[in-house]
């Protein structure tokens, strides 16, 4: 058995597990009883999703796939900045 099929084996075991953590984490997201509870669940589906797609692209041994997940991971990285200002000083600009 050489190694691109234990990759693809490992990753086909895998995909399930991200499967039920995103339902996890839409359950917290949901039920969150704050919104810092909420805004974590948020980024935690967000960064597993961006490394799904990764793992998505590896799968595929696709590397136009792979620019996708790393703009998804600024644009959470963004999120967190913007989130966290706004629950500071209760205000939202530069």
């Amino acid at each position: 058995m050489d190694l691109s099929t234990q990759i693809t084996y490992f990753i086909s075991a895998v995909i399930p597990l991200y499967f039920i953590a995103f339902i996890l984490y839409f359950v917290r997201i949901l039920r969150g009883p704050t919104i810092p509870d909420i805004v974590i669940a948020i980024d935690a589906l967000g960064y597993d999703l961006a490394v799904f797609l990764a793992v998505l692209a590896i799968l595929f041994k696709s590397p136009l796939l792979i620019p996708c997940p790393i703009v998804l991971a600024l644009w959470i990285y963004a999120l967190d900045i913007y989130v966290a200002k706004y629950l500071e000083a209760r205000e939202i600009g530069a």
